[in-house]
């Protein structure tokens, strides 16, 4: 049942993706990823994206937005989100490389009329070709009588949805070099269309047409033209109607998908941002804290009598690779503050956090949908979850967890809570992005400590390091059992907080290095991680 309960309002500010050391390779990889943007739009779905969806993915202007919405534009037309499978995305790619591999000549398969119109719609229910041309006995539609073709291709489509009836598409070779271009016109395929005398239509042999008088010279001939049988379908203007709308995208075919999720092709209504930590639990499963973020701007405020009231519910799917539903859970969050509270609040960042308890060395996919409740807007994002396969009698550990809220309770909770990890509360911050006005808080998982015979207890030795372009700014050696908290016998977790006061505000990296006495083993970690000058500039 669905119960409201009130989510952590923290403050982070926004900024961009994780940091790449180096300015160099900031520059190779931004220009790396803005190739792979444009390649996407220009490419990759440029027979297939909405007008109305290229405009708005023209507009974006970070990498963080672009990414968004292209995992959106992959999930609105996903027809059944709950397999591990995009079975339209796959689909999509398929007639890409078949397209590349049967229509390609002289330039690349996908860009040809035919591997247009494939991708588009798919394989055609049937087609007739002709690659060599040559003679030709005409239809009664086109007039009867004999001629000489160029090579030329019949597809025929059962139904094209927007298009009523069967639709019959020709694809004429004029060069003789393979490059089929599709027609609006029957006779565009005749060889000896400007040959005199020859490859006449039953009227002409008879002597009731001259050739001057086709409708290929005399559009308004079609249907006066003698002995010429005019279909529905032969009409110039429908002719000209389905040319068009044959090499059009296809609307989004998946409304059940649009009226749960209600993604607007404004793409822009509701991101936010989402970090998976792992934790390990027993031999068979770990924890795994989802949590996510989402600046407070983003959300509406509801005015109720000097307080305000912001709304969100939040929706979660986890499916395995064998597209088993593991688990599902929704929630109704509010966030209430009075009126001078709000520019705060606006300038902050709010968190939730779902812990998940799944197998290790499995792998999963987390669909995520939050809803503003009174704004209706929606924004939906889908990662995967691949829990890792601890060794035994091998030290390891958890990823790092980088904290703005790190604190020791005195006691585990009787239930599970939000950024509870045993008796420590652990707010993560999912962007990595600090103020050097608060210290680093520092959160790893242990497992598999040896155990001192002496002392039954782990003897560890740790090392600190916060470096900056490569350069140690910080570092700090820990005892034996400084900021350990052992909960088992092989499973400690390590707690530390680091000072930032003096450092100026840019990029750095954290690496927490630990050597395990008994066993001789050690673990290494790292994250990179931006410090700004304050949280409300």
């Amino acid at each position: 049942m669905k119960h409201w309960i009130v989510w952590f309002c923290g403050l982070c500010l926004v900024t961009s993706p994780c940091a790449v050391w180096g300015q160099n390779d900031d520059r190779v990889k931004q220009e790396e990823a803005q190739e792979y943007f444009k390649r996407w739009l220009s490419e990759d779905v440029r027979y297939i994206i909405a007008e109305e969806e290229k405009e708005v993915f023209e507009e974006l202007t970070t990498e963080e937005e672009q990414e968004q919405f292209i995992e959106q534009f992959w999930y609105r037309r996903d027809p059944d989100p709950r397999t591990a499978e995009n079975e339209y995305k796959e689909e999509h790619y398929r007639r890409i490389a078949y397209a590349n591999e049967r229509f390609q000549s002289g330039i690349g398969g996908w860009k040809t009329d035919r591997g247009r119109i494939y991708i588009t719609h798919g394989p055609p229910a049937e087609i007739t070709s002709y690659p060599s041309g040559g003679r030709y006995l005409r239809e009664s539609h086109e007039g009867g009588g004999s001629t000489s073709t160029f090579p030329f291709e019949v597809w025929r489509y059962r139904n094209i949805p927007g298009m009523d009836g069967e639709v019959l598409l020709e694809f004429v070779d004029k060069s003789w070099a393979g490059q089929y271009r599709l027609t609006m016109n029957p006779d565009e395929k005749d060889a000896l269309m400007m040959a005199p005398g020859a490859g006449l239509t039953l009227a002409e042999e008879l002597g009731h047409a001259k050739k001057v008088e086709r409708p290929y010279f005399q559009p308004g001939m079609r249907g006066r033209y003698p002995f010429m049988h005019q279909r529905a379908i032969d009409d110039p203007f429908i002719r000209y109607e389905r040319f068009v709308q044959v090499q059009m995208a296809e609307p989004i075919k998946y409304d059940d998908l649009r009226q749960i999720v209600e993604v607007d092709v404004s793409f822009n209504e509701l991101s936010f941002d989402v970090r998976q930590d792992y934790l390990g639990l027993n031999k068979d499963q770990v924890f795994v804290p989802v949590t996510l973020e989402i600046e407070n701007k983003s959300l509406t405020f509801d005015d109720q009598g000097g307080s305000h009231h912001a709304k969100l519910a939040v929706y979660g799917i986890v499916t395995s690779i064998q597209n088993r539903i593991v688990t599902e859970f929704d929630e109704d969050l509010e966030l209430v503050f009075g009126s001078s509270q709000m520019p705060a609040v606006l300038k902050s960042r709010s968190s939730y956090q779902r812990i998940l308890l799944l197998d290790r060395g499995m792998r999963y996919r987390l669909d995520l949908v939050i809803k503003d409740l009174n704004s209706n807007h929606v924004g939906v994002v889908r990662v995967g979850l691949a829990p890792p396969s601890y060794k035994e009698e091998q030290l390891e550990s958890s990823s790092l967890i980088l904290s703005e809220l790190i604190v020791p309770l005195p006691n585990v909770p009787e239930q599970q809570e939000m950024f509870v990890l045993g008796d420590v509360k652990v707010r993560p911050s999912v962007k990595n992005v600090f103020s050097v006005e608060n210290p680093l808080g520092l959160y790893l998982q242990l497992l598999g400590l040896g155990m001192d015979q002496g002392t039954l207890a782990p003897s560890i030795e740790t090392r600190y390091r916060i470096s900056r372009g490569g350069d140690t700014v910080i570092e700090l050696i820990g005892g034996e059992h400084e900021g350990l908290r052992v909960y088992s016998d092989d499973r400690a977790a390590l707690i530390k907080v680091l000072p930032t006061e003096g450092l100026e505000p840019g990029k750095y990296r954290v690496e927490v290095e630990v050597m395990d006495l008994v066993k001789g083993q050690s673990v290494r970690q790292v994250q990179d991680f931006l410090l700004v000058a304050s949280i409300t500039s």
